[in-house]
């Protein structure tokens, strides 16, 4: 193109027919929600399965926890109880507890040396038993119980 100051020839394109002006058509896009309903209440529905689920594990959670303190509570009652009683025995099983109890309930009394009696043996301190005589039953039984005992083991 020069950088005249000539027009333009028109001529050129007064053979041709005049273009048709291009159909403008609409098209419009579907709109993917509106086929959707039921994918989107299906969606719906299983997050508030989910939401549910959770929810009701938190709830069984804080259930379980309750009854761990409690049952805590209850095992700390029963070893305190534990103690207590094992204290109220060794009181009531202490020497100076028993010696009262033989005393005033009883009646009995500390031993003097007058109520002591020695006693002596004639033939020293040892102590002869004869073995008895068994017959020979008895010594088959004895010696089968025997063979048998050391078969087991």
């Amino acid at each position: 193109m020069s950088k005249n100051n000539l027009a333009y020839d028109l001529t050129k394109y007064e053979d041709v027919a005049p273009e048709k002006a291009p159909k403008i058509r609409v098209r419009r896009k579907r709109n993917e929600a509106a086929g959707s309903a039921p994918k989107l209440i299906v969606a719906i529905s299983a997050a508030g399965l989910l939401l549910g689920a959770v929810v009701y594990g938190k709830v069984e959670n804080a259930a379980v926890h309750a009854e761990i303190a409690d049952q805590t509570k209850y095992v700390n009652m029963l070893n305190s109880e534990n103690v207590r009683m094992k204290s109220e025995i060794e009181e009531k099983t202490a020497l100076k507890s028993v010696e009262l109890y033989a005393e005033q309930i009883l009646g009995m009394q500390k031993l003097d040396k007058s109520q002591i009696e020695y006693v002596s043996l004639s033939n020293g301190s040892v102590v002869d038993i004869p073995e008895d005589e068994d017959n020979i039953f008895i010594k088959i039984k004895s010696a089968f119980t025997d063979f048998m005992e050391y078969i087991r083991g």
